[in-house]
């Protein structure tokens, strides 16, 4: 699938689009970030796409190509902690805006995959932006990778929860892990039904 979507957008009143997306919505612990990019027009790569579709490899390599040639980029995380007080979707939300406001360069157009945020700019959420746009698989590229860090340096605070394994994710050794171990307030999302089950179950405990 070719990633020139916003390439119909450009135009004399739309110069600079921003593109947003977010990381680690489906994972059971740490914060989910947002990141989001204004590439340059004709900007094109090979690399760029879905951030889900690279390896870890490809992504690190994205991120570094993406740092050097975007005309603005940022990336913001919202806690474990305040995703269970206002929920994923929302938090998702809160970070995709904090990551825009936080670009150093104007923009005229802002979109998303697929999430809906209130903005007075020209905005679309794209059903599976991040295969379409090169913007969004920019910002879901950044987004990834940046959480991928924060869970490695979890990972060395929590090394027997083995994050740089699973990433927070639901994955057998993890389910193993925290079935085992039980969930870490500030680390965890306890709004989650997997670990709020096994933090009920390990309150009965005592």
């Amino acid at each position: 699938m070719s990633l020139d979507y916003e390439q119909q957008y450009y135009s004399n009143k739309i110069k600079f689009i921003a593109g947003c997306d977010e990381a680690g919505r489906g994972c059971l612990l740490g914060p989910v970030v947002a990141g989001a990019v204004i590439l340059p027009k004709d900007f094109n790569c090979d690399l760029i796409n879905d951030s889900k579709q690279l390896s870890e490899k490809q992504r690190e390599k994205a991120y570094q190509i993406i740092k050097e040639n975007a005309i603005s980029w940022a990336v913001c995380e919202v806690s474990a902690e305040e995703i269970d007080q206002i929920n994923i979707l929302n938090a998702s939300r809160k970070a995709m805006i904090l990551a825009l406001e936080k670009l150093d360069h104007k923009y005229d157009m802002i979109l998303t995959d697929a999430v809906k945020i209130q903005t007075d700019l020209p905005f679309e959420a794209i059903i599976h932006g991040d295969a379409k746009a090169m913007c969004i698989a920019a910002a879901s590229i950044m987004a990834k990778v940046t959480r991928d860090h924060i869970c490695y340096e979890l990972d060395k605070k929590y090394p027997e929860y083995k994050i740089a394994k699973h990433k927070g994710y639901g994955t057998k050794l993890h389910m193993e892990i925290l079935n085992s171990l039980g969930p870490i307030k500030g680390l965890y999302r306890f709004s989650y039904a997997p670990v709020k089950k096994i933090f009920i179950k390990k309150v009965k405990l005592f």
